[in-house]
């Protein structure tokens, strides 16, 4: 088990000298997903995890509220690819998680935008 300030593990691929995966851990449990910034911020599992071919992942509208704090060029990229795709749920979870969390971020403005 990793030291409870921990929460992010990178793999080395050694023989290719890269790194292939980003793995965070979350608080919650097997029903419960928490966002661990603000852990008022929880969703059933089931809601905000996904799987392809076998691999769980954190859904968009969960990995943009964490890349929401900074909002560097690339999240804000990541932001626009993804709002498109972000049906009413996903959109409606996340303007209103950001409006707790970041109550006057740009991107609760274009959440709403349909």
């Amino acid at each position: 088990m990793p030291p409870a300030d921990k929460h992010q593990n990178w793999v080395l691929d050694p023989a290719a000298n890269v790194w292939r995966v980003d793995i965070m851990m979350e608080p919650g449990d097997a029903q419960t997903w928490m966002f661990r910034r603000d852990p008022s911020i929880h969703a059933p599992r089931s809601r905000m995890i996904g799987t392809r071919d076998g691999v769980r992942y954190l859904k968009p509208e969960g990995a943009l509220l964490y890349k929401a704090k900074a909002a560097r060029p690339k999240d804000v990229a990541d932001f626009s690819a993804c709002l498109p795709h972000l049906g009413d749920a996903a959109r409606f979870w996340l303007g209103d998680a950001l409006a707790r969390v970041h109550p006057n971020h740009p991107w609760i403005a274009a959440l709403s935008d349909r």
